[in-house]
């Protein structure tokens, strides 16, 4: 950054004064299957403005960022337990929702219901190469969440401790 700085042309932005080559994203995932199996059919949920299929194209926002998006980038650094509002969103999405969905880019099921089931998985992404087809390249690194259902116990008991109602 010191090349520049005579400049006074730019400054680092605090902790974002460099970008990286690759980032850690968190998919969600659901399924309209009451009892998934190895042969479900998974559907990937996607955020207005976050890495999600390999062949989108990445966004510009400005001034402003979707703060859903940015916070779940954030999360995505961090261990679960930190990140309550990540399972209480999912249990919203499990609700179908409508406020939970209008945070994101569409309803993945077009309207069929809620999924039965959502999973969340943590991904590392890079840019792919200029001669590569796509925007990014995705390798899953490990579930985050375990899959959740609208009635799971601890789903049900986690959503009711920070709303404050009975599980």
């Amino acid at each position: 950054n010191t090349s520049f700085d005579p400049l006074n042309l730019v400054n680092t932005y605090g902790a974002f004064g460099s970008i990286g080559d690759e980032r850690h994203e968190i998919l969600l995932e659901g399924t309209l299957d009451e009892r998934p199996t190895a042969s479900s059919e998974w559907v990937e949920y996607e955020f207005k403005c976050k890495p999600g299929r390999p062949t989108r194209l990445p966004c510009v926002t400005t001034p402003y960022h979707h703060r859903l998006d940015w916070q779940i980038w954030f999360a995505a650094f961090q261990h679960p337990a930190r990140n309550a509002w990540l399972a209480h969103f999912v249990h919203k999405l499990l609700q179908g929702d409508e406020g939970a969905l209008a945070l994101l880019d569409g309803d993945p099921f077009e309207g069929r219901g809620p999924p039965a089931w959502i999973r969340t998985d943590l991904y590392r992404y890079e840019f792919t190469d200029p001669e590569e087809p796509g925007w990014w390249r995705r390798e899953r690194v490990r579930p985050y969440l375990p899959p959740l259902s609208k009635d799971h116990p601890g789903l049900k008991a986690l959503v009711g401790n920070l709303t404050g109602a009975p599980p």
